[in-house]
């Protein structure tokens, strides 16, 4: 159970936590990595480890990604509300007591950050539309320089000049890893790029609320009422931008939600404990080692080739996040005993 072994790292001191908290958001962006292996199977064909051709069910169109997100999040709202008591048993009296009226804003705290969650990935997904996927990644993944500026204005959370390094090399070994491109000619790419950049935005306004919730409301309902909201927000979506495509294979696609779903809840799940314990600025570092991390998980599983760049760049993301695990953090006085 994450909440016991939480609780037992706590009670070996600040270092324990740190280390325990840098743990847990790494292992949230391999799930991460997972998921957007799963999604680019399920909009192109792929032959999973040398062995399985499959994927290539839908095309990589708007009204099919948040199709894609609604399916995910109808599955990991129930999988999440069977789970979480097992995980954390008070979950639902803590839902039940923020209908007081002194605990209205943690609930909007919740609410916000899954309509940030929600807001995000439309997002990326209207700029991975507009411009090449690397290219729209790569302005994703710029997020934890607005993160450490809020956290910077927010907690007063001053970055170091060590970490404002350490955040330089990890943006460019995430730059590295991207698929080489051309540029992209005509009027929609810089709108494009402004998706891009605006999703990693509303990525960072996420990870700082969901820090300072956490001060107030445990990492478990707080994750489940984010899901909750962006499943509401994804239905209406559908409402809006309806499917025009009536031969949808539904049997894999509903295999790939219910797998989607479940890394979904997990990388949210330890991701928001990791924030909990070591902070939404180093979180946000650690996780952009998202796009070298996808590169070597889709070279082991769907066999996509690295380049002699994209391996410098894994190589300067790993070296990058093993000097940040190495950086001596101020003694945090993180309450993370069950309510």
């Amino acid at each position: 159970m994450i909440e016991a072994i939480v609780t037992d790292w706590s009670q070996n001191g600040c270092r324990g936590e740190i280390v325990l908290g840098f743990s847990l958001v790494l292992l949230s962006a391999f799930l991460f990595c997972f998921q957007n292996v799963i999604v680019r199977i399920l909009f192109s064909e792929q032959i999973v480890f040398g062995l399985l051709p499959t994927g290539g069910f839908v095309t990589p169109t708007l009204q099919h990604s948040f199709l894609l997100m609604f399916m995910r999040m109808l599955i990991g709202v129930p999988l999440m509300a069977i789970l979480a008591p097992r995980l954390y048993p008070p979950i639902w009296q803590d839902i039940a007591q923020l209908r007081q009226p002194e605990q209205r804003p943690v609930l909007a705290g919740a609410a916000v950050c899954g309509s940030l969650m929600f807001l995000y990935l439309m997002l990326l997904y209207v700029s991975i539309g507009m411009i090449p996927t690397g290219i729209a990644l790569t302005l994703f993944f710029t997020y934890p320089a607005f993160t450490t500026l809020l956290a910077w204005r927010w907690f007063n959370s001053r970055p170091t000049l060590f970490r404002w390094g350490i955040m330089a090399m990890i943006l460019l070994g995430s730059f590295l890893t991207m698929p080489q491109t051309g540029l992209v000619d005509g009027g929609n790419y810089w709108l494009g790029a402004l998706f891009g950049i605006t999703s990693g935005i509303a990525y960072a306004f996420y990870t700082v609320i969901a820090q300072k919730s956490f001060e107030q409301l445990h990492p478990m309902p707080f994750t489940w009422i984010s899901f909750a909201t962006t499943l509401l927000l994804s239905a209406m979506s559908l409402v809006v931008w309806q499917l025009q495509d009536s031969q949808i294979p539904w049997t894999p696609l509903w295999i790939g939600g219910f797998l989607s779903a479940l890394v979904t809840f997990s990388g949210h799940l330890i991701n928001n404990f990791g924030i909990r314990l070591v902070g939404a600025s180093t979180a946000s570092m650690v996780g952009a080692t998202n796009p070298a991390l996808t590169v070597v998980l889709a070279w082991l599983t769907i066999q996509e080739t690295l380049n002699g760049l994209q391996i410098l760049g894994v190589a300067t993301v790993t070296l990058s996040v093993a000097l940040l695990s190495l950086e001596r953090q101020p003694t945090q006085n993180v309450d993370i005993s069950e309510d």
